[in-house]
């Protein structure tokens, strides 16, 4: 087992700082930025989200109270610097979003955490039902439905860094990032993570050798909400408004939906799911206004054919990888891409075509899909890609033939050589 801070663990962090520090230099447009900036909040919450359902076993579907109350906190305080009621270093204001969850997961948890399973996922959804509704109630905290609205480059600038560029904001997302990522991950190594991961297997057995269960839930549900609210409050910085809908249960849902992608069984999973979910919801709603589908779709498909996530989809290659088999799998895996391809194309092209005959009202209906016009007012292109799907469908199946024989070759290989 490898230590938590062995010489391999300390390159890869580094490997993964200069990373950070060298993403502006590859996408430096404004947009790049700010999405770049988006997923690195996703990547916290997600975490954090993943210290309750992947380490303890508690399926939450209020997470997004300790975030949002975390921003709300943020936001304050940066319109009390900016008024010069209030000294704090703009860097650190995080820290105010993370305390405000610390505190409110203590609250909160110490009712949710007495029960677990579907009791515990019902008082979650509960609680967070009733902060939703109080935040339309208490428009002196929350501002009602228009929020609150901040400035992030208040005070005065510290080496020329005041927050107002958007490549700023992100190098400060992006070191928090950073940090709550090792935090995160050395709490798994901790003996309460260990027991978090006992509680979450078999509590039973754990109350039987002494373990305190509820306390575990407890303390892990505490300190995820710490780290949501961390997050909540870089959210604050970069959007410079926080409303009702940051502490909903969409954003509750958006946070599950990265776990589940990603895969709740690796640490690393939240942050794959993290950067899928920002990635589709920020570049597919540019293009197509039924990306809403697509994304339920895209989360089905991973639930009914992958519920590891993608992650698990990844660490089945790895005794593949470790054997140096895995361009045994390329040849087929290429010729699954090219299936899949056109099986998409002519899915695709009939929710679009669907989408436009229903929602336009214009006379011409005509519309270009990845360079190519359809009308939905003619047959022929209804006949076109329905023709295109099904043969997608065709080669899709046989493809996944072929992938079956290669891996079961592949395994019988590594059977032979005691790699599985």
């Amino acid at each position: 087992m490898t230590p938590v801070l062995s010489a391999r663990r300390i390159v890869f962090w580094g490997a993964v700082a200069l990373a950070f520090a060298a993403m502006p230099l590859i996408f430096s447009q404004s947009f790049a930025l700010s999405m770049l900036s988006q997923m690195g909040i996703a990547i916290i919450f997600a975490l954090s989200y993943n210290m309750l359902l992947g380490q303890t076993g508690l399926l939450s579907f209020g997470h997004a109270v300790y975030f949002g109350l975390g921003a709300f906190f943020c936001a304050h305080a940066l319109n009390l610097i900016g008024a010069g009621k209030f000294w704090f270093p703009v860097t650190l204001v995080p820290l105010i979003g993370g305390v405000a969850g610390l505190v409110f997961g203590l609250l909160f948890g110490f009712v949710t955490t007495r029960r677990a399973g579907t009791p515990f996922a019902m008082i979650s959804l509960g609680i967070a039902e009733m902060v939703a509704s109080s935040a339309l109630m208490f428009t002196a905290f929350f501002g009602g439905e228009g929020g609150i609205a901040t400035n992030r480059a208040v005070g005065k600038a510290f080496l020329g860094i005041s927050y107002g560029a958007q490549i700023q904001v992100y190098y400060l997302i992006a070191g928090w990032c950073l940090v709550c990522m090792m935090a995160m991950f050395a709490l798994t190594w901790t003996p309460l993570g260990r027991m978090a991961n006992a509680v979450r297997d078999n509590p039973e057995r754990a109350k039987f050798v002494g373990y305190n269960t509820t306390r575990v839930r407890w303390l892990m549900m505490s300190l995820a909400s710490f780290f949501a609210g961390i997050g909540g409050g870089l959210a604050a910085i970069n959007y410079e408004i926080v409303t009702a809908e940051t502490l909903g249960l969409v954003a509750s849902g958006n946070v599950v939906l990265m776990a589940f992608i990603g895969g709740i069984g690796h640490f690393w999973g939240p942050i794959i799911g993290a950067v899928l979910v920002t990635l589709l919801q920020s570049a597919l709603s540019n293009y197509t206004q039924a990306w809403l589908l697509y994304f339920g779709l895209f989360f089905l498909v991973i639930i009914m054919f992958s519920p590891g996530g993608i992650a698990n989809l990844i660490a089945l290659h790895k005794p593949v990888w470790n054997a140096r088999l895995v361009q045994r799998l390329l040849p087929s895996y290429a010729i699954g891409a090219i299936a899949g391809t056109v099986m998409l194309a002519g899915f695709f092209a009939l929710i679009e075509m669907i989408y436009h005959f229903e929602a336009k009202e214009t006379s011409s209906k005509a519309f270009s899909f990845f360079g190519l016009m359809l009308d939905p007012m003619q047959g022929r292109y209804w006949i076109g890609t329905a023709i295109v799907f099904v043969i997608g469908i065709a080669l899709v199946y046989g493809v996944k033939q072929v992938v079956g024989r290669a891996w079961d070759d592949l395994t019988v290989e590594l059977q032979q050589k005691g790699a599985v």
